[in-house]
């Protein structure tokens, strides 16, 4: 499929991802075993196989759009964050989770990433798995890894972590539980599998992931510097 015009190949490609976007939710809400963003990204994948769309050509197209979104949305949590009901809420309990995960899930993944002998810009590069995207490329700038291995990074962990939540939640009965983990271990992936699950859930993901955010640019900048000095 080709396009006369960069505009139709734009509005095409929006089209196309938010058809499969909104298919993936109604099937999550028949089949809740489903995890929304990989039946999202597989629709895709057929959408563009049918319509013998070139996959680069529709990610050039949709790229500039999406990621000027992505800001946005990253600044919009800011929505249920303010919905939430903080009294009674044990926030140094909470302070102290979200450190320690920002801490382990930068340098648990630089550990390993070392121990298995991979270059100085990929361990770099793992400092920024637990953060979501517009975060994590921009702590990637600072700390000069490289941005696309970063990105990498970030997607496939999202995407792994909001894949087996639902099979590791099967004990876990406390949606608030359920979302934190979501928002700390598979940032924007897990807060969107957190919406499915409930409101409450989608609140602390957004909480974890904001917070854990936040954090993490902050430490990680430093920490580097000083290892580097």
């Amino acid at each position: 499929m080709t396009f006369d015009s960069v505009l139709m190949a734009t509005l095409a490609a929006v089209l196309l991802t938010l058809i499969a976007h909104v298919t993936a939710r109604v099937l999550a809400r028949k089949l809740t075993w489903l995890p929304m963003v990989i039946t999202a990204l597989v629709l895709v994948l057929v959408f563009l196989f049918v319509l013998q769309w070139d996959y680069n050509s529709y990610y050039s197209a949709a790229k500039p759009v999406f990621d000027h979104l992505l800001g946005y949305v990253t600044v919009l949590l800011a929505v249920p964050l303010a919905a939430m009901n903080f009294k009674g809420l044990p926030i140094k309990k909470l302070s102290i989770i979200v450190t320690i995960a920002s801490v382990v899930g930068a340098l648990l993944p630089m550990s390993l990433a070392y121990l298995f002998s991979l270059s100085h810009d990929t361990i770099l590069a793992f400092a920024t798995r637990s953060v979501t995207t517009p975060i994590g490329l921009s702590v990637a700038d600072l700390i000069k890894a490289p941005l696309a291995m970063a990105n990498l990074i970030i997607i496939v962990s999202g995407l792994i972590g909001g894949t087996v939540a639902r099979f590791l939640f099967r004990g876990i009965n406390d949606d608030r539980a359920k979302g934190l983990a979501l928002g700390l271990a598979a940032h924007a992936f897990g807060t969107v599998e957190a919406w499915q699950i409930s409101h409450t859930a989608g609140r602390y993901a957004a909480f974890g992931l904001a917070v854990n955010g936040l954090v993490t640019a902050v430490w990680v900048p430093v920490f580097i510097s000083a290892l580097s000095v």
